[in-house]
């Protein structure tokens, strides 16, 4: 049996909260919308990078996005210990490069746990916590948030034009 990724029941914002619930509930939906374009699609098309020059797929942005919430929130926020899941010294764009449709399902499964991972992190941390990056100084989670909307919006873009280059699916 061929593995096809799931469909989903996207998470809805609500329209009156406070700030922290408003962005947690924006990223959730910005994260819901990603698996919707992935939904019905097997590991093979998951794979296509359709949109020349390029190389860019479903599959690669599911294993970006799941590197990206991991470096983000445990990796920077929390200061955790964690190795870098797909990118090397060697292959900075790995995460989208070097693509194994056998091993789509195993990345749905990882960016999933790195959604629940990332949640639970900063679940007690308030948004002006602050860490410090390496490169960049001073930054709050409240910060991250943002950042994490806008990585995933972008992407979700360009996922709309993977989607309708595979199968003709429109958003």
């Amino acid at each position: 049996m061929v593995w096809t990724a799931p469909d989903i029941k996207s998470a809805d914002e609500p329209f009156i909260a406070d700030e922290r619930t408003m962005l947690v509930a924006f990223l959730d939906v910005h994260r819901d919308y990603l698996l919707e374009k992935c939904a019905g699609l097997t590991g093979e098309q998951l794979a296509r990078q359709p949109v020349s020059p390029s190389n860019l797929s479903l599959l690669g942005l599911i294993r970006h996005i799941s590197q990206v919430e991991r470096t983000w929130f445990r990796r920077r926020v929390r200061s955790m210990d964690l190795p870098i899941l797909y990118s090397r010294p060697d292959n900075d764009d790995a995460d989208f490069t070097e693509l194994d449709p056998e091993q789509a399902e195993a990345a749905y499964t990882t960016l999933l746990r790195e959604r629940d991972l990332a949640r639970e992190a900063v679940v007690d941390v308030g948004l002006e916590d602050t860490f410090v990056h390496t490169r960049w100084g001073e930054m709050s989670l409240r910060w991250v948030f943002h950042h994490m909307i806008c990585e995933y919006a972008q992407h979700n873009g360009h996922a709309d034009l993977i989607r309708e280059a595979i199968d003709g699916v429109k958003s």
